[in-house]
C-alpha cells in the first residue's frame, strides 16, 4: 500500500512514485484527479487494479470533493481488509472480484492551494504520510549535464544553482516567475540541444546562452539588467555571441509586413522568444495586458513557420495547425466532458475533442491548442498531467488521452494572480 507524498510543486512526488514502480517492475497508471471525479469512476479503477495487480498514482488527490473522498475511503478500507486477510477473492461494491496482492494505490498532494480539500480522517488512517522536500538542485543539474555531454558539469551545475537562488532573492516578485526544479530542467534540456547543435562552443558559453534563452522571455524590463549582472558576476568575462535565426527572423518580418504592421525589433524578439520557449516546453503562457499583441505574436510565428515549410518541405520547420477556444465561456463539463445525469452517457468536452482529433492525425505538422481566456486554479489544474512529463489528459470517465510530441498547449492570459504554483512551474512564460 503506497504512502501519500505531500509537498510543494516540482519536488518529484509523481516522478518518485513512477520510478519506484519502474524499479520494482510494476505497471503504474498515473491519474490526474479533479472535482468532476465520482465514486463510480474510482470503483472501476480500483476493480481494474485488484484484477491486474497494477499500481496507480492518483495525482493531486485532495482536489476531489470531500463527499466523494469519504466514499473512496470506504472502498480502499474494503480492499485493505481483504489484502490483510490474504484473500484471493472479495466482495467489492456488490460484485465478487479477484484480488491480486501486488496492487498498490499511491496518492500525491499539494497542501494548501486553492480548490484543495483536507483529507477526511477515515482516509488518513489508511496511509502513512511522507513529506517531500525541495531536492538538491546542484546534484540533479550535475547528473543531467553529464548526461547531456558536458565534461565540466560540477562547477557549471553549482554556478547555475547559485544563479537561480540569487534570481529568486533579488529579482522582483511576480506571479509568473518560477525558479524551481522544472525551470532548471528546461534549461538543461535546452543547453544539451545547443551543445549538440554547436559542439565547437565553450561549455560555459553554451550554458549562459541556454539560461538567457530560457529566462529572459519571462522577465519584466526592469529585471533583465539585474539578471544580466548576476550572470556576469558568476561567469566574468564570458559573453555569448548573439544567436543567428537567419531565415526565421526574415520570415517573421515579412509576415508582419504582410499584415500591414511594422516589424519593430522588440516585437520580432518576442516572436523569436515564443519559438525558443515552444522548443523546450509543452505548455507555454503568453502573459500581458489587452492590446499588447499576444494573439498577433503567435499568429505571426504560425504564419512564418508554415511559410518556411512550404518553401522547403524537407527543412527544419513544420507546418502549424491551431485551434482556439475560450475556456471560461463554458462550464467545466463542456470543456472536459461529463456524464449525462439521466442516461449516464458520456458527452465529450470541447478541449478533449480537439485534443483527441489532433492525436488521431499522424502527420508531422505542429498542432497548437490555444486557450484564450483567464487562467484560474479550477479549470487549468485538470491539465496538470498534460503539462508535465506525462503528457496525458485524464478525463472524468477514466479515459486517458496520450498526447503527441508535435502538440503544444498555448495560454493567452492577462496575469497569473490566481494560478497555483503547480501550474506556473509547469509552463514556459513569454
Amino acid at each position: 500500500w503506497g504512502p501519500p507524498p505531500a509537498g510543494p510543486a516540482g519536488t518529484g512526488k509523481t516522478e518518485s512514485t513512477k520510478d519506484l514502480a519502474k524499479g520494482l517492475g510494476r505497471f503504474c497508471v498515473v491519474f490526474n484527479c479533479s472535482e468532476q471525479i465520482n465514486y463510480k469512476m474510482m470503483e472501476k479503477l480500483f476493480s481494474g487494479l485488484a484484477y491486474t495487480g497494477a499500481w496507480t498514482c492518483l495525482d493531486e488527490f485532495n482536489r476531489i470533493d470531500i463527499e466523494v473522498l469519504s466514499v473512496i475511503a470506504q472502498q480502499l478500507a474494503t480492499i485493505k481488509n481483504a489484502l490483510e486477510d490474504g484473500k484471493t477473492e472479495f466482495q467489492f461494491e456488490g460484485k465478487r472480484i479477484t484480488l491480486n496482492p501486488r496492487m498498490g494505490v499511491f496518492i500525491t498532494m499539494n497542501p494548501g492551494y486553492a480548490g484543495r480539500t483536507e483529507l477526511p480522517d477515515n482516509l488518513k488512517v489508511l496511509f502513512r504520510p511522507v513529506a517531500m522536500m525541495v531536492p538538491d538542485y546542484s546534484l540533479i543539474a550535475e547528473i543531467m549535464l553529464y548526461a547531456e555531454g558536458f565534461s565540466d558539469a560540477r562547477s557549471l551545475s553549482q554556478k547555475m544553482t547559485k544563479l537561480y537562488k540569487l534570481c529568486s532573492e533579488q529579482l522582483s516578485q511576480q506571479d509568473h516567475y518560477d525558479f524551481g526544479m522544472r525551470a532548471v530542467k528546461s534549461v538543461l534540456v535546452m543547453a544539451g540541444a545547443l551543445k549538440r547543435a554547436e559542439p565547437h562552443l565553450d561549455e560555459d558559453i553554451v550554458l549562459i546562452r541556454a539560461m538567457k534563452n530560457a529566462n529572459i522571455p519571462k522577465f519584466l524590463d526592469e529585471d533583465i539588467p539585474l539578471f544580466n549582472a548576476i550572470v556576469t558576476d558568476l561567469f566574468p568575462g564570458r559573453d555569448p555571441p548573439e544567436a543567428d535565426y537567419g531565415e526565421l527572423e526574415e520570415a517573421i518580418k515579412k509576415s508582419l509586413t504582410d499584415r500591414k504592421l511594422r516589424p519593430v525589433p522588440n516585437f520580432v524578439l518576442n516572436v523569436l522568444q515564443l519559438y525558443e520557449t515552444f522548443e523546450v516546453r509543452f505548455g507555454v503562457m503568453i502573459v500581458g495586458p489587452t492590446m499588447s499583441g499576444k494573439s498577433i505574436c503567435h499568429h505571426t510565428l504560425r504564419d512564418s513557420l508554415t511559410t518556411l515549410h512550404n518553401k522547403d518541405p524537407k527543412g527544419n520547420f513544420q507546418k502549424v495547425k491551431t485551434e482556439v477556444l475560450n475556456p471560461k465561456s463554458i462550464s467545466m463539463g463542456e470543456l472536459y466532458g461529463q456524464d449525462n445525469e439521466i442516461s449516464q452517457e458520456w458527452n465529450d468536452g470541447l478541449a478533449s475533442s480537439i485534443m483527441r482529433s489532433f492525436v488521431n492525425e499522424e502527420t508531422p505538422d505542429k498542432k497548437w491548442v490555444i486557450f484564450d481566456g483567464p487562467v484560474d486554479a479550477l479549470w487549468i489544474e485538470n491539465m496538470n498531467t498534460v503539462l508535465d512529463d506525462n503528457m496525458t489528459l485524464c478525463l472524468a470517465n477514466g479515459e486517458r488521452i496520450k498526447l503527441r510530441p508535435q502538440m503544444r498547449m498555448l495560454f493567452e492570459v492577462q496575469d497569473l494572480a490566481v494560478a497555483s504554483p503547480a501550474t506556473v512551474s509547469r509552463c514556459g512564460m513569454v
